[in-house]
């Protein structure tokens, strides 16, 4: 039988998920925070059931350390975890946080400190100054009696206390500073690094799909076949146009490869320290359009799936998270319109067209966010806090495999379900003609944007789910649009509207009066987007 639930707190990257995983050996499952929407990772151990929280950031205004501190003030016990070759900062600043409860603190990085002895006299001496449970360890090669040490003191804690006037470790151990510190090499290093594992994500599953598809396509083959023999109704939400067959070989074939992938590679990024460097590096570049570097780790997240990012902007400012949901929203291509918009240019014999695409794309999601950031967010004087620069270490199998299983499971539990849900709405649709009248009602808007009234439906299926882009190569219709043409039809589908799966969970983290603003406001700046595109393009072309 398990204890009353720990709460373990400590700043980002001191390797709280890699002590607690080492204590347990349990599976992590996940949670809310109660009274909060923060989400946490709970592992249940034999004789302690562990909650691990997101990182806290005692100089930034950050909404998830509000609801962290929150939580701390509601829990029995606390694990404290802190870096030992900065343990007067983090004891300083985290001590007071917890003050009064019982709880033991983890001294991470151990072995980065030169005089481990030295280090280990001193340790004693707050032990005996404070009356506190102080355990110091490797966190990546747990030995089994620090382990040992460290779950027995937390089966009765003494309360924790703030550090004694004037008690300092004398001590600080900064890590190199490496390229990524560069002036002038950091940013645009840390910006080749943010963007290679999204390249690398497609590039990759862009090739397992081209050897995956058709023969996934040829299984389903008698499949589609006996659905011809169903209930109209029954067949077209099975293996109609829209069936949960049909489009699911695109999550199977296209999506799934894409975010597996990418959160592998993100992962390595996450669990090295690597990440942390990378939004350091590349503030200086994101501060004159109103984002942080840690903004755009997200936005380049949502590449993978937007799901996952939106929820990890609880990371970001309070000033500029906002921002940061509308520009995720707007212009990160997900791998259902990421691979969907590949699908199409092949299909037209013009793949090259991706790359104008994706330039096109990056510079009004730029202007986008200039044009909606608050002034506080663009303020030169406005800089990116970081506790400590991290250390960069070999990333771990084990906690690899944890952040990629968070990011499957969350896609899984949210995008999945709502994947089916708009499946079966859009066959129903189908099937009542709903949107064969949808597509003549829109037919003279596409003459405004100086395509053909035939692209109003696959204009229509793309806004409102990212992979209906794919209608645009169907029945030669991509091969019949001129260059421009098809530029403009991809990107008005894939930008007017954010997918529903999105919208939900931006209402879930902030409101729905929140979502509406937001995607009304992207409705009107992606149609004067896309209206530029087609004239301009039109009139470039003709002249």
């Amino acid at each position: 039988m398990t204890t009353a639930a720990i709460v373990v707190i400590g700043k980002e990257n001191v390797g709280k998920s890699l002590v607690i995983r080492a204590l347990t050996g349990a599976p992590v499952t996940s949670m809310n925070m109660r009274g909060s929407t923060v989400a946490c990772e709970t592992y249940i151990g034999t004789q302690h059931t562990f909650i691990d929280t997101p990182g806290i950031h005692r100089a930034t205004d950050l909404a998830q350390t509000a609801e962290v501190l929150a939580q701390v003030t509601a829990s029995d016990a606390v694990l404290l975890v802190a870096q030992a070759t900065h343990a007067d900062d983090d004891l300083r600043d985290l001590l007071p946080l917890a003050a009064g409860k019982r709880g033991v603190v983890a001294l991470t990085f151990w072995d980065k400190l030169p005089d481990r002895p030295q280090a280990m006299r001193m340790v004693e001496r707050l032990r005996v100054a404070t009356g506190m449970a102080c355990i110091p360890l490797d966190a990546r090669a747990i030995p089994a009696v620090d382990a040992t040490r460290l779950v027995t003191a937390l089966t009765n804690p003494p309360p924790l206390v703030p550090l004694p006037s004037g008690f300092r470790t004398g001590w600080r151990i900064d890590a190199p500073e490496q390229l990524l510190g560069h002036r002038h090499l950091g940013p645009a290093l840390g910006l080749l690094l943010l963007l290679l594992p999204a390249l690398l994500a497609v590039w990759c599953a862009t090739r397992l799909a081209g050897l995956a598809d058709p023969l996934i396509q040829q299984a389903l083959g008698p499949v589609v076949t006996w659905g011809t023999t169903l209930p109209s109704l029954l067949g077209s939400t099975l293996t109609g146009r829209y069936g949960i067959l049909t489009m699911g070989v695109l999550l199977v074939v296209w999506a799934l490869p894409t975010i597996l992938i990418y959160a592998l590679l993100l992962a390595m990024y996450k669990t090295s320290g690597l990440l942390e460097r990378i939004t350091s590096a590349v503030h200086p570049l994101t501060r004159p359009i109103g984002l942080s570097g840690r903004d755009l780790v997200r936005v380049v997240m949502g590449f993978g799936c937007n799901v996952p990012a939106i929820i990890n902007t609880r990371a970001c400012s309070t000033c500029s998270r906002a921002t940061c949901m509308s520009i995720i929203a707007f212009g990160s291509a997900c791998s259902y319109q990421f691979s969907a918009t590949l699908a199409v240019f092949a299909a037209a014999g013009r793949s090259q067209l991706i790359w104008p695409y994706l330039a096109y794309l990056t510079m009004t999601t730029l202007i986008y966010a200039r044009l909606i950031a608050p002034p506080a967010a663009r303020a030169a004087h406005n800089p990116l806090v970081l506790e400590q620069r991290v250390f960069l270490q070999w990333p771990q199998p084990q906690a690899v495999w944890a952040e990629v299983r968070s990011t499957l499971g969350q896609f899984a539990r949210q995008a999945v379900p709502i994947f089916v849900l708009i499946t079966l709405v859009a066959s129903v649709l189908e099937w009542l003609g709903a949107l064969a009248v949808a597509e003549q009602a829109l037919t003279p808007l596409m003459s405004l944007f100086n395509l053909p009234a035939h692209t109003a439906l696959a204009v229509v299926m793309g806004s409102i789910r990212k992979d209906g882009l794919v209608l645009f190569a169907e029945g030669g219709l991509a091969q019949q649009l001129s260059s421009i043409q098809l530029l403009t039809g991809v990107y008005l589908a894939g930008v007017l509207l954010p997918c529903f799966v999105t919208v939900l969970t931006i209402a879930r983290e902030q409101s729905w009066r929140f979502a509406v603003r937001l995607v009304l406001r992207q409705a009107a700046a992606a149609a004067v987007f896309a209206l530029l595109l087609a004239w301009v393009g039109h009139w470039m072309h003709g002249a």
